[in-house]
């Protein structure tokens, strides 16, 4: 396993693969609303691409806990997405959301910003149970995923 922080004289040789299972009480989640289960897969590619620019191309995994917006039972969803950032000290480039700002003079690049950022976005925000969860009655509560309560009128038929 590879840490999240490159040191910049290994992409004097080329570039650099960054590979990292990331413990969910990683420091790098700290202060995030998401319960993740298991750890968090990265992996990519780190390269020069011109003066004190850096880019990186890879991919973040997972698994996160939470509750169907719909009928509140617990529910693990799976995530991955491709990932991309930019570091450089320039600082026109930094309006742009996928480029980090490096401080001369540059010793390192540290990733753990940009996949903090991908693992937020990646998470279900609002997870469902499934597709089809009928939700809970708005009266008294009861899931209708097991059945209609005394609340719930059949539905009517199309005409």
């Amino acid at each position: 396993m590879l840490m999240l922080r490159i040191d910049i004289r290994a992409l004097r040789q080329g570039p650099v693969s960054t590979e990292a299972d990331l413990a969910p009480d990683d420091p790098v989640f700290t202060g995030l609303d998401l319960r993740l289960v298991g750890p968090v897969l990265v992996s990519g590619v780190l390269q020069a691409s011109g003066r004190a620019t850096f880019f990186w191309t890879g991919e973040v995994s997972g698994q996160v806990q939470g509750e169907c917006r719909r009928c509140l039972t617990e529910v693990l969803s799976d995530f991955a997405t491709p990932a991309q950032a930019v570091f450089t000290t320039d600082p026109a480039a930094t309006d742009d959301a996928a480029v980090y700002a490096l401080v001369e003079p540059v010793t390192h690049i540290d990733l753990s910003e940009a996949v903090r950022e991908e693992v937020v976005l990646a998470a279900p925000a609002y997870p469902l149970c499934r597709e089809d969860c009928a939700g809970l009655c708005p009266r008294c509560g009861a899931d209708l995923n097991l059945g209609p309560c005394e609340h719930s009128s059949p539905p009517t038929p199309a005409v």
